[in-house]
């Protein structure tokens, strides 16, 4: 099932690339496995996946020593990071995708470990969503690339949701356009929904959970 629902996004992935004058090499693939067990990070491993999401510190502490010995395997946090978890953070992950602040750049860069790092953006009016303004990305830039440890390389968002990729489109567009104005080359955009649309804005990093693995295990 995992081996079919990989081709069908595969197929899609290229049809966008090809869409929009792109190359596949210029896409990497995160498979978000937030809430689903190690078992699952395996199989999609040994499918050739190599780019893993996880949303929280805490599930993905539990499940690390499971999916440990997967040598070539990226894991990105890509949810929110409270600042008193950055330590466990930088332990267990390669990409922090969700930076947000300079005091939560300065804790990640405290831990010691290299990292890379990208800027979560919030271009919606959402209370819910997370991230740094646009108008503030200078001074964030400017502090993470104080940081030793800190490899920044590109940006984030969550546009507001809706099953329609033209209300999403928007958003990527402006993403990119930020990115271009600051020089930074990765833009991590686009989920199961709305992929295509975030590949034909530039995106380079797609995060993609239930067009592989289907709705997530219901949490008591």
């Amino acid at each position: 099932m995992l081996r079919e629902r990989l081709n069908q996004v595969e197929e899609r992935i290229h049809n966008a690339v090809e869409r929009s004058g792109r190359r596949r090499s210029d896409i990497t693939l995160i498979a978000v496995t937030k809430k689903f067990p190690a078992p699952v990070t395996i199989e999609a491993f040994d499918l050739g996946l190599r780019h893993f999401g996880e949303n929280y510190v805490q599930e993905f502490e539990g499940k690390h020593a499971a999916v440990a010995s997967l040598t070539g395997a990226k894991f990105h946090l890509i949810g929110h990071l409270q600042s008193n978890k950055t330590r466990i953070a930088a332990e267990l992950f390669r990409v922090i995708e969700t930076v947000d602040s300079e005091k939560l750049a300065r804790r990640l860069d405290q831990a010691g470990k290299p990292l890379e790092v990208m800027i979560e953006v919030k271009l919606s009016e959402e209370e819910s969503k997370a991230g740094s303004a646009a108008d503030t990305l200078p001074g964030l830039i400017d502090a993470i690339r104080q940081c030793a440890n800190l490899r920044l390389t590109g940006l984030m968002t969550m546009p507001p949701w809706s099953d329609d990729p033209a209300q999403t489109r928007p958003y990527f567009r402006k993403l990119a356009a930020l990115a271009q104005t600051h020089g930074l080359a990765k833009l991590s955009m686009g989920m199961s929904h709305d992929l295509e649309a975030a590949i034909e804005e530039g995106a380079t990093h797609i995060r993609v959970g239930t067009a592989l693995f289907g709705p997530r295990p219901k949490t008591g």
